[in-house]
C-alpha cells in the first residue's frame, strides 16, 4: 500500500506543479456512475481471462484442481496483493502523467504513448528484458494492448474507475483464480503437464487478449462516449 500512497502524492505535487489542479481531476471521487463502470469492465474482463484459461486447459489438456489448503484469508490476502499492485499502475500509468499528456498532446498520441510504456514495463517486472525476443516481442504486444485499452478508458470515462475494473477482473481471475502470477498457488492448481499446441491454437490465445478484448472495449468506448471528442481537454472531478 505504501506504492499507491507515494503515487498519490506523487501525482498530487505533479498536477499542482504544472497545471495547478487537485488530485481530484483524475476522477477517483466515486459516484454511482464510475462504480457501474468499475464493475462493467471488472465483468467483462473476469470474462475473457476465465475464457482464456479454460480454452487453454482444453487445447493443452490439463486439468485445475481446487485448493485443499486455500482459505478465505488466503483469497483476501491475495485479492488485497492484487488490488495494490492494479492501483499502483494505474495511478503510475493512468494518473496524472496521462492526464497531462491528454491536454498537451491529444487522447490519441497520449494513449498511445502509455501503452508502450505499460509494454516496455512489462519486461522488467515479468523480468524478460534480454529474453529470447519473440517472448519480448510476445508480452510487449499483450500488455501493450491492455495499456491501451485502459488508457482509452481512462480518457473516455474521465475517471480510473474504468481502467481499474478493467485490469481488476483479469488480474483476480489470473492470480487468484487461476494461480497464474507471482502469488504462486491459489484456489485452482493446474495439474499435469501441458501438451504442445499449434501455432494456430497459440494465436487464438493471442488474439484474444491483444485483439478482442481490447478491440471490444474500445469500440463500446467509442460508442458508448462518442460525445467525448478526441481533442477536447479533460476535465476530470
Amino acid at each position: 500500500m505504501l506504492g499507491v500512497i507515494v503515487a498519490l502524492i506523487l501525482s498530487w505535487g505533479l498536477l499542482r506543479r504544472i497545471s495547478g489542479e487537485p488530485v481530484t481531476v483524475l476522477g477517483i471521487t466515486p459516484t454511482w456512475k464510475r462504480c457501474n463502470e468499475l464493475l462493467l469492465g471488472m465483468g467483462f474482463m473476469a470474462i475473457i481471462a476465465v475464457i482464456n484459461f479454460t480454452w487453454q486447459a482444453h487445447f493443452k489438456q490439463i486439468n485445475y484442481e481446487i485448493n485443499p489448503e486455500y482459505s478465505v484469508l488466503d483469497f483476501f490476502h491475495g485479492s488485497f496483493w492484487v488490488l495494490r499492485s492494479v492501483l499502483f499502475e494505474e495511478l503510475v500509468f493512468r494518473g496524472a502523467i496521462l492526464y497531462l499528456l491528454i491536454r498537451y498532446i491529444g487522447l490519441i498520441k497520449a494513449c498511445l504513448l502509455s501503452s508502450v510504456a505499460f509494454g516496455v514495463y512489462h519486461w522488467f517486472s515479468y523480468e524478460v528484458f534480454g529474453a529470447h525476443l519473440v517472448l519480448m516481442i510476445y508480452i510487449f504486444l499483450v500488455t501493450g494492448m491492455g495499456g491501451w485499452m485502459f488508457a482509452f478508458a481512462y480518457a473516455k470515462t474521465q475517471s480510473l474507475f474504468a481502467p481499474v475494473g478493467l485490469h481488476l477482473g483479469w488480474n483476480l481471475v489470473t492470480a487468484i483464480i487461476f494461480s497464474s502470477g507471482p502469488l504462486g498457488n491459489q484456489w485452482l492448481i493446474q495439474q499435469g503437464e501441458a501438451v504442445h499446441t499449434s501455432d494456430w491454437i497459440t494465436l487464438i490465445f493471442f488474439s484474444l487478449q491483444a485483439i478482442v478484448a481490447p478491440g471490444l472495449v474500445t469500440w463500446y468506448l467509442l460508442v458508448r462516449y462518442k460525445s467525448n471528442e478526441d481533442s477536447a481537454v479533460p476535465v476530470m472531478r
